[in-house]
């Protein structure tokens, strides 16, 4: 697990979750086609003399396959809306696809984030002027998240010199994970020690681990538990907690968890890390 502190301005990206937002940037993934006419694909029924009813609402969202989210989000002020907010994207760190092309993932900017909660009906009680710190959130925990990953695929990036890449990422905010189930009934006997609390999200990143230099990707799937945590007591800063670790899912995947937590253990039992490094 990792742990990590808002702040107002965070300029650089962590190595390595108070706002309920999706740490993932849940937008603008392809361009949107709403400048054409869209086509009913359902033909006039002929035979009775009038036009069919189009079974294809309109208001049915398209959703993107990449992050089962909708294709666009609006940058226009919704109706009501008080407070300008900025239409202004941020790049992340966190390369997307399987090339260099195919550019850097991208995270919605202020006005895009509240249209997204208005369309969920997320946005009731929020006030405007709290967005622009809800995004800087959001994307705080997302470089946060993809830090942990690097630290997870730094032995494979090693051995191929190829950085992972995310391919795409699936919201799962209402299914916990086995470990988050696991927890939380541990927490019933254990409340000092284990969480009492469920996350308030969960997501599911597909990451592309190099098999070499032009030789293709295999794809690893991740699972984060993002948890609130208290406030940091020297500078009352809320503080959150991104649990990371590849789904078990194959025999690699298990063997990389086990790795991960016991190489640690077994060298500061054998005295090679010290007290000062832990």
């Amino acid at each position: 697990m990792g742990w990590f502190w808002a702040e107002q301005h965070t300029s650089k990206p962590l190595r390595g979750s108070s706002a309920a937002a999706c740490p993932i940037d849940h937008t603008k993934l392809s361009k949107s086609n709403s400048n054409q006419e869209s086509l009913c694909p359902v033909k006039p029924n002929v035979a009775s003399g009038s036009a069919s009813e189009c079974p294809v609402k309109d208001d049915i969202e398209v959703l993107n396959p990449l992050n089962n989210m909708p294709m666009a989000i609006s940058s226009e002020r919704a109706p009501g809306q008080k407070v300008v907010l900025s239409t202004e994207r941020t790049i992340s760190s966190i390369p997307r696809g399987e090339s260099d092309d195919q550019g850097l993932w991208e995270y919605p900017s202020p006005q895009q984030m509240l249209n997204a909660m208005l369309r969920k009906g997320k946005g009731d009680g929020i006030p405007e002027d709290a967005v622009e710190s809800m995004v800087e959130v959001h994307n705080f925990l997302n470089e946060g998240a993809w830090q942990q990953i690097l630290e997870w695929e730094d032995k494979h990036s090693q051995s191929t010199r190829v950085e992972p890449r995310l391919l795409q990422f699936t919201g799962k905010p209402h299914e916990l994970s086995p470990r988050a189930r696991m927890y939380l009934w541990l927490g019933k006997y254990f409340p000092e020690t284990f969480n009492t609390q469920p996350p308030f999200d969960r997501h599911d990143w597909t990451v592309l681990r190099s098999l070499g230099k032009n030789k293709g990707w295999k794809q690893v799937r991740y699972i984060i538990d993002y948890y609130g945590a208290p406030d940091d007591e020297e500078t009352g800063m809320p503080s959150f907690m991104l649990d990371t670790r590849p789904a078990l899912d194959n025999f690699d995947n298990a063997f990389d968890r086990f790795e991960h937590w016991s190489v640690p253990l077994w060298k500061k039992a054998m005295g090679e890390v010290s007290s000062s490094e832990n």
